[in-house]
C-alpha cells in the first residue's frame, strides 16, 4: 500500500532557481512529445510506444537548441514521459481526456524517484542540490528518520506557495478502527451538502460564493494592468492567492466532513452521481462545481478503505427521492420544486432528502446483504445531465 505526505517546501533562492529550470524542461519535454506524436500519426500513420518517446527525447538534448536540458536531472523528464504515456493510455481505453499542453503559468511539477533524490536522518537532499531541502514535518507521530520514500513530487502553485509529495510504500496493512455498529446513507445536494438517513443536514458553506466578490474585485484590477508588466503579475498573483483561499476552504470542509462520516459509521452508502453530465446545466455548473461531490467521494473511498469501513455506491437512477421509506410507495413524478411531501399509501410525511438518504441506506444494506445491486428500472436512459429518477405506473399525489 501506498501513502503520501504532502508537505510545504521553502526553498532558497538557489534551489528555486534550480526547481524553476527543471519545471521549464519539464514543461519543454512534455509539450514536444505529443506534438511529435501527433505529426507521427497523421503523416506517417504510425502509433508511438514508451520507447520511441525515450529515444526522441535522447535526439531532443543532442540537438544544440536544447542543449539546456542537460543542466537538469535527468529522471523528471523520464518521469515526464511516463506520466504522459500513461495519460494517453488512460485516452485510448476512455478513461480520460486527450492529454493537453502544460501553460508555465498554471501549477507547475517534476517528479523525482530514488535515484535523484537522498533521504538521510529526514532531510531531503534533490539532485543538482547541495543543501537539503527545508519542509515543514505535520505528523508529528511519524518519525521521519523511518520513512523511506519511493518518489518526491515537488509542485508550485500559482500563488508561489511550493509543496513536496513523499510517496511511502508501506508493507502492513493499516490499523482498522474499533467497530461502532452504526450506518448511515448520504444524499449530497446543494442548499444542504449532505443530509443523513439519521436526519441531519450539514450546511454547504459554499466557499466560492463567499469569496466571489473579492475574486471579481481582484480580476477587475488585473484587466486593468498592462499585459507583461510587474503589476499585473502582481495583480495575477492576489487573484491567484484568492482562488486558492477558496480551495483550502473547501479542502478543509471536506475532509473534516468525510473524516467525521468514517469515523462515526460502519457502513456509509451515497449515490453514483455524474457530476461530469451534471456541470453541463450552466445555471447549475458553478453551484455544482463549488460543492466538490467527486473529491468528497475520492476522500469517502481512500479513507473508508484505510480505516477498514464499508462504502456502498448505489445506482443514481435509484428512485430514493420519490420511495417512501415507510411503506415503499412510488411517487410517478415528484417536481424539484417539492421539499416535502405526503405518502398517499401510509400517510407519513417527508423531508424529500432525509427521506431520499433513508432509501439510498435500505438500497446499500441490500446491496451489502445479498451481493445484489440497484439499477435503474425500464429500458430506455433518460436523456437529461441533470439527476433525474425514473417514474413509475404507482399514482401518488405530493404535497407541498
Amino acid at each position: 500500500m501506498r501513502t503520501a505526505y504532502k508537505v510545504r517546501v521553502y526553498p532558497t533562492t538557489e534551489q528555486a532557481a534550480v526547481l524553476n529550470r527543471t519545471f521549464g524542461c519539464v514543461r519543454l519535454v512534455w509539450n514536444k512529445t505529443p506534438a511529435w506524436r501527433h505529426r507521427r500519426y497523421h503523416h506517417d500513420g504510425t502509433k508511438t510506444s514508451y520507447a520511441q518517446t525515450d529515444r526522441y527525447l535522447t535526439e531532443l538534448k543532442r540537438d544544440p537548441e536544447f542543449a539546456f536540458l542537460f543542466d537538469v536531472s535527468s529522471v523528471p523528464l523520464q518521469q515526464t514521459l511516463r506520466h504522459q504515456y500513461t495519460a494517453f493510455v488512460n485516452f485510448f481505453a476512455g478513461r480520460a481526456r486527450y492529454p493537453r499542453f502544460k501553460s508555465r503559468h498554471g501549477k507547475q511539477t517534476a517528479t523525482y524517484t530514488r535515484s535523484a533524490f537522498r533521504w538521510k536522518a529526514g532531510q531531503l537532499f534533490l539532485a543538482k542540490m547541495d543543501a537539503p531541502l527545508a519542509f515543514v514535518w505535520s505528523w508529528p507521530d511519524i518519525d521521519l528518520a523511518t520513512l523511506d520514500p519511493a518518489t518526491v513530487t515537488v509542485s508550485r502553485d500559482p500563488d508561489g506557495r511550493w509543496y513536496a509529495s513523499l510517496a511511502v510504500e508501506t508493507a502492513d496493512d493499516p490499523e482498522q478502527a474499533p467497530l461502532t455498529g452504526s450506518t448511515v446513507g448520504v444524499d449530497l445536494g446543494v442548499k444542504d451538502f449532505a443530509v443523513l438517513s439519521i436526519g441531519e443536514k450539514i450546511a454547504n458553506p459554499r466557499p466560492l460564493e463567499r469569496k466571489a466578490g473579492n475574486l471579481a474585485r481582484y480580476q477587475r484590477r488585473m484587466a486593468r494592468k498592462q499585459r507583461g508588466s510587474n503589476n499585473r503579475k502582481k495583480a495575477k498573483a492576489k487573484v491567484a492567492r484568492a482562488h486558492t483561499k477558496v480551495r483550502d476552504a473547501r479542502a478543509d470542509f471536506l475532509h473534516k466532513t468525510s473524516a467525521r462520516l468514517v469515523r462515526d459509521h460502519d457502513l456509509i452508502v451515497i449515490e453514483d452521481l455524474a457530476v461530469k453530465n451534471m456541470i453541463r446545466n450552466r445555471c447549475l455548473a458553478r453551484v455544482i462545481s463549488d460543492c466538490g461531490w467527486g473529491e468528497f467521494r475520492r476522500q469517502l473511498q481512500y479513507k473508508t478503505a484505510r480505516a477498514g469501513r464499508h462504502l456502498i455506491v448505489i445506482d443514481r437512477w435509484y428512485p430514493s427521492s420519490k420511495t417512501c421509506s415507510a411503506c415503499g410507495h412510488l411517487l410517478a413524478e415528484l417536481s424539484l420544486s417539492t421539499r416535502t411531501w405526503q405518502c398517499p399509501s401510509c400517510g407519513t410525511r417527508h423531508d424529500r432528502d432525509v427521506n431520499a438518504a433513508k432509501n439510498i441506506l435500505a438500497a446499500g444494506r441490500a446491496v451489502s446483504a445479498c451481493g445484489a445491486d440497484v439499477r435503474r428500472q425500464g429500458s430506455s436512459l433518460p436523456q437529461s445531465a441533470v439527476k433525474q429518477e425514473t417514474s413509475s405506473v404507482r399514482v401518488g399525489i405530493p404535497l407541498p
